[in-house]
């Protein structure tokens, strides 16, 4: 395994070996973006050392480098791990959390609710404020909280894409598939508000 630098916390995984699959058949530009000079697959995910001083003690998983994008002000939003803190961030509500906010200026969160939840109780809906207002007080920028939220009535379909083989959300496919909630999450200045948004202090457009 090779581990290169991706962020200040993060590495980059690759890996080479008898068991690793050389290239794609009979496609060499696609075998040369999928490898790096010394042979090493480029698989997409990120790894961090579970005790920075000690690395005997095992890698953990960072996320998927693939699905970190940039908001307009060119600040990077690391997906993997703003998902797991959205989650902690409301664990009675939230069984899955998707990003949104591609070359947006702000990020959203379309939410998975735990079955049983319903997503048009007050309660609910201010407790879901309530996580997105702790993760913003926690620091660290706009890369790092929602700025609104939309909780999903139907579950991830895994026969639309949304769930991967080895049971994760893809986050790349709910996008796609919902692209008109997405869109809501999104009203502009002027435009009607759609009350299943869920906005960080109740501050809607205007």
């Amino acid at each position: 395994m090779k581990m290169v630098p991706a962020d200040a916390s993060r590495y980059e995984l690759r890996v080479r070996g008898p068991n690793i699959t050389p290239g794609y058949w009979k496609q060499p530009e696609l075998t040369a973006a999928a490898f790096d000079d010394e042979g090493f697959y480029k698989m997409g995910d990120a790894g961090r050392f579970a005790d920075p001083v000690d690395p005997s003690q095992g890698i953990e998983f960072a996320g998927r480098l693939a699905e970190d994008f940039k908001l307009t002000s060119a600040t990077w939003v690391h997906v993997g791990a703003l998902r797991v803190r959205g989650i902690a961030a409301m664990p009675s509500i939230a069984q899955d959390i998707v990003i949104a906010g591609h070359d947006r200026d702000e990020i959203a969160f379309l939410i998975f609710p735990k079955a049983g939840t319903d997503i048009r109780n007050p309660d609910v809906r201010e407790d879901v404020r309530r996580g997105m207002a702790a993760l913003r007080e926690e620091g660290g920028g706009c890369s790092t909280y929602a700025t609104r939220a939309i909780l999903l009535e139907e579950p991830p379909v895994i026969d639309a894409g949304e769930i991967t083989d080895k049971g994760y959300i893809n986050q790349r496919a709910v996008l796609e598939r919902r692209a008109e909630l997405v869109k809501k999450l999104y009203a502009e200045p002027g435009e009607p508000v759609d009350e299943a948004v869920i906005w960080i202090d109740n501050d809607y457009p205007t």
